[in-house]
């Protein structure tokens, strides 16, 4: 006992919250908010599990729990298990009164009953009467679970029940001291703090608390070597039925292979780079269809409004998006719902990132698509997830799980119409903060390498995957074959856009995601047109991490590979998607760092055409080709004709954009010649 006691939250030992380490848990509570949703999460395609969640009354104040009430809409009661959630009531949170707790009782009742629950309530401060009606009640609602479950698998109609929930209200700090030198504890806020402070140099703190710790009889439950007694210890479930075993919270165990249709076939078939268009996702969403197809009980897809707006809506062939909740007659015509749906939408990011990440814990599949400027939603939620996988990876109890997918889409650089407020790529920066061992980012510029990336991700297991590719119309480069080198390569030199072979360029364009790179590439056309003699090389990263050094990330080059690549002493022009900062980030130590010229986006935006948008932010080919003849020595002077010529077609095609409302036909249509 005396071990236990000095391991807990103590350095080198195992922490105060429910960490990783501890069996039995799939949820640390470290940040709050999440409980109900990861609750969820492990009940969906688990039929016979139940999920007792416990929820505090200072959780239920954050704005993710207050929306995850509403998952009681989306339990189908023949295929999922059941989610039993426990608001306790203790009244205060760390130095304040919890505001379900001071409303009355009926105001409460009639608020759960509103969300679509049944609420049964426990309450009192009396041990041995509390503890034989939680008994009682806890009984009543496993009862009128396996009831709800008996009649939906029996009649097979699946429709929205009202799932029994529990209020417990018993004080704070419940059967601690009721009160230290003169201040109430028990039942109020101070109960949350350390209680008896002091231990050392005040006697009476010290006589209170072994006072408080006797009052729990602890001689008649352990032995003289601080054991508990075998007759008690013979009460515990045997074998997997107790918490610490239970297969479910280490869901590595019960994980099986995805099984997967070989992504080659949804290729898209590019007879020469960069002349045919294709929205970027919807070979993915034929590619996820039939995923789906073959995994009907341990994979799902999750998105907030978006999976038809993504591209994705092939899967809707498959399985269509789950709604218990009403029906209207209008909904037959394209709403595309059902009550065995397993593409799961809400308007929370939140809800459906914790269901996912439940989903994953307990061992099964999915991926998560959102707009890219609204990722930043469950930037806390990743990063606890990101934390949770990191020690996870240190214990060899814990059998990996699916990695956590998340498609990032309707980038920054296409909201012709929403404007500035849905421009920001800033959630890769986020990523870049984590563990190197847990987070992966990618950047496919066209279909093909998408789906490249998508099924090496989809196969993988504890990383965080972030893949950040647009939905619209853009050019293809890579047959299936070529885009499979370039992935598996991270980082690679387009020939077809390079012409110094053989030699060192006079500089390298660089560029990473999909319009990044379309304008470095009509950049590289404007300088090639312009000075023949010019010696470029193009690179493609799709692969963020591949641009750190090998010794802080398992995906970095090597130096002398990075030197090869990006040379020693040569300009780089660096096109990237994102903030251009986190370039220099990734590079700061490489040989070649002080000619490391990045454009990225520099919130400098509104409603834009996508080349107004890339000239506003200096990421458009005009700009890149400038840029070019001004870090390239010899073009500096004698590029300064051609300079002018490319500011005044940049201003013209501003202008007519101005006019027009749409980009000029041939920015439009440009194409690889």
């Amino acid at each position: 006992m005396r071990e236990f006691f000095k391991e807990f939250s103590f350095p080198g030992g195992i922490g105060s919250h429910c960490t990783p380490e501890t069996p039995g848990s799939i949820h640390e509570g470290g940040e709050l908010g999440y409980s109900i949703s990861h609750a969820f999460g492990a009940a969906f395609d688990n039929p016979d599990l139940l999920v007792a969640v416990m929820v505090g009354d200072g959780e239920a104040e954050t704005g993710p729990l207050a929306t995850s009430w509403h998952s009681n809409k989306f339990l189908n009661p023949i295929r999922d298990g059941a989610v039993l959630p426990i608001l306790h009531l203790n009244g205060y949170k760390i130095n304040n009164p919890t505001l379900l707790s001071r409303i009355s009782h009926e105001e409460l009742e009639d608020l759960f009953k509103g969300y679509g629950w049944t609420p049964y309530f426990v309450e009192g401060d009396d041990p041995q009467r509390m503890h034989q009606e939680m008994a009682g009640i806890l009984e009543d609602c496993v009862l009128e679970i396996r009831r709800i479950q008996k009649e939906a698998r029996a009649s097979g109609k699946a429709t929205r029940a009202r799932w029994p929930m529990i209020v417990l209200r018993s004080p704070k700090g419940w059967t601690g001291p009721k009160d230290v030198d003169g201040h109430k504890v028990e039942g109020f806020w101070r109960a949350h703090q350390v209680p008896l402070a002091g231990l050392h140099e005040n006697p009476a703190h010290l006589k209170q608390l072994e006072d408080w710790m006797r009052s729990y009889r602890p001689d008649e439950l352990f032995d003289d070597h601080g054991r508990l007694m075998p007759e008690l210890k013979a009460l515990a479930p045997k074998g997997t039925r107790r918490m610490s075993a239970n297969p479910h919270v280490n869901g590595g165990l019960l994980r099986k292979t995805l099984r997967m249709p070989d992504f080659r076939d949804y290729g898209i078939k590019v007879d020469k780079p960069g002349q045919a268009t294709v929205e970027n996702t919807r070979p993915l969403g034929r590619f996820l269809r039939d995923i789906m197809r073959q995994n009907m009980m341990n994979f799902r897809v999750f998105g907030p409004d978006e999976t038809t707006s993504n591209k994705l809506d092939a899967i809707y062939e498959v399985s269509k998006k789950l709604w218990l909740a009403d029906y209207l007659p209008e909904d037959a015509d394209g709403g595309e719902l059902s009550p065995d749906g397993r593409v799961l939408e809400m308007l929370s990011e939140h809800t459906l990132e914790g269901w996912y990440e439940g989903y994953l814990l307990t061992g099964r599949h999915g991926l998560f698509s959102t707009y890219e400027a609204f990722a930043h939603v469950i930037d806390s939620m990743f990063n606890q997830h990101a934390k949770w996988l990191a020690i996870c990876r240190e214990l060899s109890w814990r059998a990996p799980v699916s990695s956590l997918n998340l498609l990032i889409t309707s980038t920054v650089w296409r909201q012709d119409h929403n404007g500035f407020t849905h421009q920001d790529p800033g959630f890769i920066d986020l990523a870049l903060n984590k563990s190197p061992d847990v987070c992966r980012i990618y950047l496919p510029p066209d279909a093909n390498s998408l789906l490249c990336v998508a099924n090496h991700c989809l196969k993988s297991t504890n990383y965080i995957n972030v893949i950040v590719s647009d939905k619209q119309n853009h050019l293809q480069y890579m047959t299936m074959e070529q885009a499979i080198e370039h992935c598996t390569k991270g980082v690679s030199i387009w020939s077809q856009a390079s012409n110094d072979q053989g030699s060192e360029p006079d500089v390298v364009m660089a560029s990473a995601g999909d319009i990044p790179t379309k304008e470095a590439l009509a950049a590289v056309v404007m300088l090639r047109e312009n000075f023949p003699d010019l010696k470029i090389r193009f690179i493609n990263v799709v692969d963020l991490f591949k641009l750190t050094p090998s010794t802080e990330h398992p995906h970095g080059l090597s130096d002398r590979d990075f030197d090869s690549l990006f040379t020693v002493d040569k300009p780089i022009i660096f096109n990237f998607h994102g903030y251009p900062w986190l370039i220099h980030r990734l590079t700061y130590r490489r040989t070649n760092h002080r000619n490391m010229h990045v454009r990225g986006y520099k919130e400098k935006g509104n409603i834009n055409t996508p080349l107004d948008l890339a000239i506003r932010n200096q990421v458009d080919r005009f700009s890149l080709a400038i840029d070019v003849i001004d870090r390239v020595p010899r073009l500096q002077i004698a590029g300064a004709h051609v300079k002018e010529k490319l500011r005044n077609m940049q201003i013209d095609c501003q202008n007519y954009a101005y006019e027009h409302g749409v980009d000029k036909p041939e920015i439009d249509q440009w194409t690889w010649p």
